[in-house]
């Protein structure tokens, strides 16, 4: 289905309903602003294929690591506003996080994951990883791996409780990250559903998820990697399904979105921090944000060795390869999920688009990735 109005809906329509038909998708959302104004609108598929029911615009899904590139802003804005500094210790604001040698440690280290600390505490469980208060005790005793800002480790989880407690910390009103996004960001901009920690109204929306990721065995996953996402409190529906968790706030891989509110999160940076008026960023801070880190070249240990694309804003840049090939342009913001799913911002094509979808599945090629064309048929439309 489509939204009517809409003359790049067309293509990208016939790109989500073949890749269902082929069997790369199940359930689909894509949306897209140009220019500040909605051009895409256009879903398919089943948001869960054991009852029939189908994908709608309204649809929720997990969308993952997605959901970094929200709490990245909602430090940015706070940094903005002057309560934080990215060239401050992580300390300043919270000074248990000091221990173990991590005092040194800045926000910007944070952002360009070069903090040290990519391990999850011992001990992890589901009910842990929904407890915002033991979670944020045990990351502030971790030792760090390497000495901050020296050693790029990816924060495939610590990011969000990191930034999230940052975020409580400095807020005049100490709220919590998932507060914060919705009344500062979220509401805003007209973007309902951007969620991190859902109410009990949404539960029945959401997506159901299907695991098609390709299995590797441990043995081939780095230590690194197992460290930062422990198999009790592994990314998808075994762990992410359970209730407890969609409400919790899991800041940095627990974000449940649709296409819609997140495009127009997108299109907010697409437009330099502003959409419709509304100014999220001023516009020299949003500048500078999709400048590459220092060390971009360096091989990441936790991602199986490759270099990382992520700019000193917290956001990936596009590229040629997947996870990021979907956004393209090597100047775009853009974060990927795990298992697909991905938004971007090209402030040079004046372009934002969001793809969410619940067939979790990792493509070791460009011509595997469903997402891929998809994103390409975007482009195509609207002659990009």
């Amino acid at each position: 289905m489509t939204s009517p109005v809409l003359d790049a809906n067309p293509p990208v329509q016939r790109a989500i309903d073949n890749a269902i038909a082929g069997g790369r998708e199940i359930g689909v959302q894509v949306a897209a602003y140009h220019r500040g104004r909605l051009v895409v609108d256009a879903w398919g598929g089943l948001a869960d294929p054991a009852s029939g029911r189908p994908v709608d615009s309204e649809t929720l899904f997990n969308v993952y690591s997605v959901t970094k590139a929200v709490a990245a802003t909602a430090v940015h804005m706070l940094v903005d506003r002057g309560r934080l500094d990215y060239d401050a210790p992580v300390a300043s604001w919270w000074p248990e996080y000091a221990a173990h040698g991590k005092g040194g440690t800045t926000l910007r280290h944070v952002l360009t994951h070069r903090a040290g600390i990519p391990q999850m505490p011992e001990g992890m469980t589901p009910e842990r990883l929904c407890d915002w208060a033991w979670m944020t005790r045990a990351i502030a005793k971790l030792e760090p791996l390497a000495e901050p800002g020296t050693k790029t480790l990816y924060l495939s989880m610590t990011f969000g409780w990191i930034l999230g407690e940052l975020v409580r910390r400095a807020d005049p009103d100490h709220r919590s990250l998932g507060r914060f996004v919705r009344e500062e960001i979220a509401e805003p901009l007209g973007a309902p559903d951007l969620w991190i920690g859902i109410p009990d109204e949404a539960e029945p929306r959401i997506a159901r998820q299907i695991d098609a990721m390709r299995p590797l065995p441990a043995e081939h996953l780095p230590p690194l990697y197992l460290a930062s996402m422990p198999s009790e409190v592994a990314l998808g529906p075994a762990v992410f399904e359970r209730p407890e968790v969609r409400r919790a706030e899991v800041a940095g891989v627990g974000g449940i979105f649709t296409a819609r509110s997140e495009a127009r999160f997108w299109a907010m940076l697409a437009g330099g921090g502003e959409l419709d008026g509304v100014r999220l960023l001023s516009p020299g801070l949003a500048a500078t944000l999709n400048t590459p880190r220092a060390h971009s070249d360096e091989p990441d240990s936790v991602m199986f060795g490759f270099p990382l694309p992520i700019t000193i804003g917290g956001y990936w840049f596009g590229g040629e390869h997947p996870p990021v090939c979907s956004a393209k342009s090597p100047r775009a913001l853009c974060h990927p999920g795990q298992g697909g799913s991905i938004g971007w911002a090209d402030p040079d094509a004046q372009l934002a688009v969001a793809i969410c979808h619940n067939r979790l599945f990792n493509p070791a090629t460009r011509e595997e990735d469903a997402i891929l064309t998809i994103a390409e048929a975007v482009r195509g439309a609207l002659k990009l």
